[in-house]
């Protein structure tokens, strides 16, 4: 073996160091900053507060579960605008099976009480079929992946608005309300965020997923069929939106059709601050759950020191714009390397 042999895993591991470094770095500073204002501001301690580090981690684990398939579609090069529209609807739909009859004016009346598997399937293949509609228009007729899934974001929201003409659709059974019970939204969320991990890293879907976001005319010379293989991707996205809008909707124990507004962009900010890259080829599965984190933890640190709502959200577009501008940084060192 011969020293370059060596020498060029090591450089490699020393590449990919700082990244995770500096994603860890930014979670503890954010952390730090809040406790310091804490003290300052409230006099009392941010971290400190079991409770609220609970509530932020719950509220965070719906965004986390979409991050993880609007990562996958980053990383092919894509974007994915439809996820929080595909969580109102697969909620409104999913709860209307899952009904208890114990509420007189459910939508289906004799369809009341159903296993908690059949809102469970209907959910997730909603979620599913939305996602491979995205995949096959963006892979089969050339349409832009923003234009693709900006259709279905709209088309989505209207039929979570149109399927009970506006109204909530509320009372759930037991065993369904249990999905979004204690800290299983967050059981999910670490499940989903494992399992896409280990196939990103080790699966052959995984290679090809890296493959078609670094360059998608040498992935389709090499053998990979480009068109399936985003369209399972998008699939993939689409499946966990429709989870999220399964837990998200078993939560509150009611389904409206404004649920899930700007989850999109919540899901794509924490991939982002993860080190997905948007030109594709680049992200990691931790590094998202790492971002979703930091999102959730600023937007926690903001409750807490009474900033109001309005302030929020200037915050969080300049989050945005400084995690893409962060990315175009990244993109131009790799270039140079």
């Amino acid at each position: 073996m011969s020293n370059l042999d060596v020498i060029e895993p090591m450089a490699k591991t020393r590449r990919r160091l700082p990244q995770e470094l500096n994603i860890l770095s930014v979670l503890i500073g954010v952390a730090l900053v809040f406790e310091v204002l804490g003290w300052i501001v409230q006099g009392q301690s941010f971290l400190a507060n079991s409770q609220r580090l609970t509530i932020m981690i719950l509220q965070v684990a719906v965004i986390g579960i979409i991050a993880v398939g609007v990562t996958q579609v980053i990383i092919t090069g894509g974007i994915d605008l439809s996820s929080g529209s595909v969580v109102a609807m697969t909620a409104m739909i999913t709860m209307s099976f899952a009904q208890t009859s114990d509420f007189a004016r459910a939508i289906y009346p004799n369809l009341t009480d159903m296993p908690v598997i059949v809102p469970l399937f209907i959910g997730l293949t909603l979620g599913l079929a939305a996602g491979a509609v995205n995949g096959v228009l963006i892979s089969k007729t050339g349409i832009p992946p923003f234009i693709a899934t900006l259709g279905m974001m709209v088309a989505a929201r209207g039929v979570a608005k149109w399927y009970s003409n506006g109204q909530p659709v509320s009372f759930p059974t037991k065993s369904f309300a249990a999905i979004g019970s204690g800290a299983w939204p967050v059981v999910i969320f670490l499940c989903v965020a494992a399992f896409f991990h280990f196939a990103l890293r080790y699966t052959r879907y995984g290679k090809f997923t890296y493959a078609i976001g670094a360059n998608p005319q040498a992935a389709r010379v090499s053998g990979i069929n480009v068109q399936r293989h985003l369209i399972k991707v998008y699939a993939v996205a689409g499946l966990l939106s429709g989870l999220a809008g399964i837990v998200t909707c078993a939560r509150a124990g009611t389904a409206q059709a404004g649920m899930g507004i700007m989850y999109e962009l919540d899901a794509i900010t924490a991939a982002v601050i993860g080190g997905t890259s948007l030109s594709g080829g680049q992200g990691r599965i931790f590094g998202t759950v790492i971002g979703t984190v930091i999102l959730g933890l600023m937007m926690s640190g903001f409750t807490f020191l009474r900033i109001d709502a309005y302030y929020q959200e200037m915050v969080k577009g300049g989050v945005i714009v400084a995690a893409v501008v962060a990315d175009n940084y990244r993109a131009r060192k790799r270039s140079k390397a």
